[in-house]
């Protein structure tokens, strides 16, 4: 068997429909440890705060790192030296700033390029993702086959996410925390204001000396994190059913452009994971739990597998695919003010391109699984 043709099960009809990771994490200082789970904006009805779903029997589900931020963690890493080479690199020049592709939260379909020289090939790759050719795409901004992408503003071309991955703690106890500013002198006696104006302006964080640090300043009972009972759990999957709707001009094209993605896949699957999230919230892998870390491939059937490709494996397979395929050219491109202003008024595309596309989006299958699996 050739070193291409060494996953080729997973592109079969016949083939697993996913590889799956289950792995059990903890703080670093210990599983008893408190962590801070991402906090989230009020909204739909939401609080804010933590997202914790309650269950009737009295268990409860606290989100530490969504799907979407587990992507923007792992994505990146296509930028650095051991795995660039593996896809072309976009970088927009924005002003001072410089945004790999990789950093932008919508990938392809992100504004900061959307509103750059790319724009027109964009919307035509998007475009032939509607008609069933996702090779233009896999030219551009391959991640955005392998961690979804959704172009909203415009075609409305959608593709799955095949790689997905979520941390999540259970039984959890929300903890508060209370702290106070003190300065380092009293500056009502420097005469820089006031005893009046002290007493006042002390315990209102709204106050002009409050907010610049001139007075004590209290905060009380704020989120102080969680200690997960229950423990906390990665899961991560690779969606091979997802992956084999992916399709290009012919058979051939087809498969090299499967394996390809499969190769970017497989690597994005099999890196380790940073164990940094946030401040409060550094996870390891829990060396009491490890026996029940679980690799498998998951068929139609229900029936799971053990699965054991190792990291060095599917880098060397993704090199190999990559070469077949033929890397897109890397590129640096400006961002354009005046597209990004006609963008907002919803001016940068022809209203008729606009009404082809969104017919063609109704046809494609491509689009209707995507809005079930994003």
């Amino acid at each position: 068997m050739n070193d291409l043709s060494k996953f080729d099960h997973y592109l079969n009809d016949d083939g697993p429909a996913a590889l799956v990771v289950r792995e059990y994490l903890m703080p670093v200082e210990g599983a008893d440890g408190v962590l801070f789970p991402a906090t989230f904006a009020a909204g739909d009805k939401f609080p804010g705060g933590y997202n914790i779903d309650g269950d009737p029997n009295g268990t409860n589900v606290c989100l530490v790192d969504s799907v979407g931020s587990q992507a923007n963690r792992i994505e990146p890493i296509f930028a650095t030296d051991k795995y660039a080479g593996l896809i072309p690199q976009i970088v927009v020049n924005a002003g001072e700033k410089q945004i790999n592709i990789l950093e932008a939260g919508h990938r392809a379909g992100d504004a900061i390029v959307r509103c750059s020289e790319l724009q027109k090939e964009l919307q035509d790759a998007f475009n032939a993702v509607l008609k069933g050719d996702a090779e233009p795409m896999g030219k551009i901004a391959p991640t955005s086959l392998v961690f979804g992408v959704w172009d909203s503003r415009d075609t409305q071309a959608k593709l799955p996410r095949v790689v997905a991955s979520t941390i999540r703690a259970f039984n959890v106890r929300k903890m508060t925390r209370s702290a106070v500013y003190a300065p380092p002198v009293d500056y009502s006696t420097l005469d820089v204001f006031s005893e009046e104006d002290k007493a006042k302006a002390e315990g209102d964080t709204k106050s002009p000396l409050a907010k610049r640090g001139f007075v004590h300043v209290p905060a009380s009972a704020s989120h102080g994190g969680v200690i997960a009972d229950a423990g906390i759990r990665r899961d991560a999957t690779l969606g091979l059913a997802a992956l084999r709707l992916l399709s290009a001009g012919s058979p051939e094209k087809t498969l090299a452009l499967r394996r390809y993605i499969l190769g970017l896949a497989l690597t994005a699957f099999t890196h380790s994971p940073s164990g940094y999230l946030r401040q409060g919230c550094l996870l390891v892998l829990d060396p009491d739990k490890a026996k029940d870390r679980e690799f498998v491939e998951v068929y139609p059937t229900g029936e799971r597998k053990p699965a054991t490709i190792t990291h060095g494996q599917a880098l060397a397979f993704a090199t190999k695919a990559a070469e077949a395929f033929g890397v897109g050219g890397s590129r640096t491109v400006e961002f354009d003010k005046e597209r990004a202003k006609k963008d907002v008024k919803g001016e940068g595309d022809d209203k008729a391109a606009k009404k082809a596309a969104k017919k063609a989006a109704k046809k494609a299958d491509v689009a209707t699984v995507a809005t079930e699996t994003l």
